[in-house]
This record gives C-alpha cells, sequence and structure tokens, in this order.
C-alpha cells in the first residue's frame, strides 16, 4: 500500500503475483484499484463480475462470484493466478460505503470469505479512502511499496501512522511485512534517496526491485515477468524472487518457502 500514485504498487503485486505462481502457489489477487492496473496486467478484460459487486451487499463469501482466472499461461508458471477483478465502478462504491454506518470498513473481509488461496495480494489504491482501510481490515500483513525520492521516507511515516491506527482496533493487525523500495534507479539521486530510507528504516526495508523496461514491456503485454526473455527481466524476476523470499521469511517463520 501507499498513499501516493505512481510508485509502482500494481508492479510489485504482480511481480509477487508471479513469483508465487512459480513456485506453485494458489495465488488470488483482488484488484482494489478503480484504474484496474492489475486486472489488465493479468489479462483479464469484459469480466462479467467485479470487486464492485462483491462490495454492493453484505453477503458473507460474494468475493467468490467474481473470481477469474488470469490470462497468464503455463510454463513458465506452475500455477495460474486468480484475480477478482477492478472496475471504474468501484470508485463510486467507495461513496457507498461511506453511508453503512456497521460495516463501512470490513466490507471487503467479509466479502472474502471462504476464498481458498494460498497467497492473497490486494492491490489498493493510491488514497487512504474506505477502500484501502478495508484492505487494511481484510488482510493479515501489510507492505508499503515506495520508491527513493525526496519525500518518500515522509510519506512512510505518513502511512505508517495510519497503519498504527488500524492495528490499535485489529489487535496488532495488519503486521507490517516491510517496505519495498521500487524503481530504484542507477543514478547517484536515486542510490542517495534510497540508503536514506534504509539509514531510517533500518530492517523494515526489503530487497529492492530496480526500475527496468522490462517490467514496463511486460505490464504492457499483459505477461508475467517470467514469460520475457529481453534483457533485464531475468534480472527483475530475481529481484522479485528476493523479494518475495523475504517476506516469506518474515510472515512464515517457520519456512523459508513460505506459501510456496
Amino acid at each position: 500500500m501507499n498513499q501516493k500514485g505512481g510508485v509502482g504498487k500494481t508492479t510489485v503485486t504482480l511481480g509477487l503475483a508471479a513469483t508465487a505462481a512459480m513456485r506453485g502457489a494458489r495465488v488470488l489477487v483482488v484488484d482494489l484499484d478503480p484504474q484496474a492496473n492489475a486486472t489488465s496486467g493479468l489479462g483479464v478484460t469484459g469480466a462479467a463480475r467485479s470487486v464492485d459487486d462483491a462490495l454492493a451487499g453484505t453477503e458473507p463469501g460474494s468475493m467468490s462470484q467474481s473470481i477469474e482466472f488470469a490470462a497468464w499461461e503455463r510454463p513458465p508458471l506452475r500455477s495460474i493466478p486468480r484475480v477478482a477483478p477492478s472496475t471504474p465502478l468501484l470508485a463510486q462504491r467507495e461513496l457507498q460505503l461511506a453511508t453503512d454506518p456497521v460495516g463501512a470498513q470490513d466490507r471487503l473481509a467479509s466479502a472474502l470469505e471462504g476464498t481458498d488461496a494460498d497467497l492473497t495480494l490486494i492491490d489498493c489504491p493510491p488514497s487512504l479512502g474506505l477502500l484501502t482501510i478495508n484492505a487494511l481490515f481484510a488482510a493479515t500483513h501489510t507492505l508499503i511499496v515506495t520508491e527513493p525520492g525526496a519525500w518518500a521516507s515522509d510519506g512512510v511515516d505518513q502511512i505508517l501512522a495510519n497503519l498504527e491506527r488500524v492495528q490499535a482496533r485489529r489487535n496488532g493487525l495488519p503486521e507490517l511485512v516491510g517496505i519495498s523500495v521500487n524503481r530504484v534507479g542507477r543514478t547517484r539521486d536515486a542510490q542517495y534517496w534510497h540508503n536514506e530510507l534504509i539509514a531510517t528504516h533500518g530492517d523494515t526495508i526489503l530487497p529492492p526491485v530496480h526500475q527496468r523496461a522490462a517490467l514496463t514491456e511486460a505490464a504492457a503485454q499483459s505477461l508475467p515477468i517470467h514469460s520475457l526473455t529481453r534483457p533485464g527481466a531475468e534480472e527483475a524476476s530475481a529481484e522479485f524472487a528476493d523479494l518475495y523470499d523475504a517476506m516469506c521469511e518474515r510472515m512464515f517463520p517457520q519456512s523459508i518457502s513460505g506459501v510456496a
């Protein structure tokens, strides 16, 4: 999550989904962003039902009716991720949620009841509105995504403050799994701000994902990064594997392989 747009949350979501699928995990991506970039990145178009339909009512388990398989193919994946697709209509659903005096915060948690997955990734919108609050009330862990920039650390501090408010209401959940620094460039400026994030946030900083044209191409073609053979794809795949393993070590300390 991040309250700032353009830091590459969806890129990280899709990279982690592909990595988990490479390990054979049953992955569910919940696209909670009305821009629907994760949905298109997974190759899903014209879905009959969406996250918006699941959040329209209060029936527990309603998300199961909106889930579809991604259009990604095997090989190289050992399993095909599933997705609860988004739609621009979801922006209006956030306004409707605000009128629910009882279930405004946990509508998503209720809708996800009974979904069968080893790993559920929720791609949040770039704001701390009710959609993101619903994600925080549904999740067991949260990953903050940022990029190396002049105000990156200030933005992370604001997110951490809001996360603590939710944790106070959920008995410590969702746990912070770490901070993913995305789009790390080769410039001196990017390296400086990356080091500043490490100095400020210490071991909460996870292995970085560098800025690569291969990631942009994978998203444009609605393909997992592991399917590309162009320069930079193999390196990006390896970085997501490092990030995934670091997250699994923290979420599932009994086994480095985590859900794989």
